[in-house]
């Protein structure tokens, strides 16, 4: 499990595969520098940004997924590390941000649902919600999309949402985080915590 948490009664938790460019969203987000690479997996614990002397935490939870070179039981055990610290920290998790990556994620979680497998995505995304936590899906490297509202609606019907994507914009927000393009991700997450009257943490997004 793991270790160094902040005490902070709040917490936003941005949780997702490998490379689908987490570290460079909060970047983006923060102006803090996660730490990132070009290999995947190079995120193995989380990283917190602690908004002193707010009771408020940011974490980017590591990346699951294939990552190469990383041992099957290693990929395994950081994706069980994943559901328990949010299991663990529900109650204070404010929103929970699963970013994946527009330009892949229909084509492998197509490939997952074809082998009979669960795909890592659509568990995360139903393992959020099941645990009371309301969640914003990041689709991020939008820049890279042509067809994006049938993307966008390939996407959402994947999650179990009926399309139109447009009317999830609370859950649903198409992201270029390299281009700093990541205004409908701060409006979801606005949403989230105006409903929970956290208004007093806005400033920061």
């Amino acid at each position: 499990m793991f270790e160094g948490r902040p005490n902070r009664g709040a917490e936003i938790v941005f949780c997702g595969r490998s490379n689908v460019g987490k570290s460079t969203l909060l970047r983006e987000l923060t102006g803090h520098d996660f730490q990132t690479g070009q290999k995947p997996g190079v995120t193995r614990s989380p990283g917190h940004y602690d908004w002193n002397p707010e009771d408020f935490v940011l974490t980017d939870l590591p990346g699951f997924g294939f990552m190469s070179g990383v041992p099957d039981e290693d990929r395994e055990r950081i994706k069980t590390d994943v559901v328990q610290y949010i299991e663990t920290h529900a109650e204070k998790i404010l929103v929970g941000v699963l970013v994946i990556d527009g330009k892949s994620a229909v084509d492998i979680i197509d490939r997952h649902t074809e082998r009979g497998d669960i795909p890592h995505d659509v568990e995360l995304f139903d393992f959020l919600r099941d645990v009371g936590i309301p969640t914003v899906v990041a689709v991020n490297k939008m820049d890279k999309v042509d067809d994006r509202d049938e993307r966008l609606n390939a996407i959402c019907e994947r999650l179990g949402l009926p399309s139109p994507w447009q009317q999830w914009q609370d859950t649903i927000a198409p992201v270029s985080a390299k281009r700093g393009s990541i205004g409908p991700l701060t409006d979801a997450i606005g949403s989230h915590l105006h409903e929970q009257k956290r208004d007093d943490l806005l400033k920061f997004f």
